[in-house]
């Protein structure tokens, strides 16, 4: 199923979806991203990581981007506190690695993991009525080049997914930048649309 941003129940058709465990294409504020709920402990048990990476043909060791609804919400997941330049950020296109809490709600053996608020709005909507982070991870097959156009990606993916939200080409798109915080000092790993 192919719809558009644009359309009222936009949001409301993605999360449900995701709340199923299914994965979805959905615009970022950067580009297009595969989605899918993320595990929390004795809520959820439905490996979405392992289902993207079996569409993209990616290493199913390689963790993904995980997006949250809010800046205050990172707490749930860390005790790193991010420092006045990288919150002044959030909401938009910079991703965090932290040292995720021994009690975080996450069903996960990791011991960190990336986290990004996203600038957009009706993006965090979805987020929000998911009811848990959602993996983002960029909509190509792996190796290959990033998919920036609505017309190219539907071609690609639309027997793989139950639903893209069309929110036309994203040519030229940066990706988020990437840092890793930790005792409260943070390095770049990698640069991108945000400069910190």
């Amino acid at each position: 199923m192919i719809c558009s941003k644009a359309e009222p129940l936009s949001s409301e058709s993605a999360s449900s979806l995701l709340k199923k465990g299914e994965i979805v294409i959905l615009p970022t504020d950067t580009v297009y991203g595969f989605s899918g709920i993320a595990d929390l402990k004795g809520k959820t048990s439905f490996c979405t990581q392992e289902t993207i990476a079996r569409i993209k043909n990616r290493d199913f060791g390689k963790p993904l981007i995980m997006l949250i609804a809010s800046p205050s919400d990172l707490s749930l997941y860390t005790d790193e506190v991010l420092p006045p330049v990288l919150a002044e950020k959030w909401p938009g296109s910079l991703t965090v690695i932290v040292p995720l809490k021994e009690d975080n709600p996450l069903d996960t053996s990791l011991k960190t993991a990336a986290f990004r608020c996203p600038g957009d709005e009706w993006l965090r909507s979805v987020i929000e009525k998911t009811g848990a982070p959602v993996y983002s991870t960029s909509v190509n097959r792996s190796g290959n080049p990033v998919l920036d156009h609505i017309s190219d990606i539907k071609k690609e993916f639309s027997d793989d997914v139950p639903l893209i939200v069309d929110d036309g080409d994203k040519t030229g798109a940066l990706p988020s930048t990437i840092v890793k915080l930790q005792n409260g000092s943070w390095t770049v790993i990698r640069q991108g649309s945000v400069i910190v």
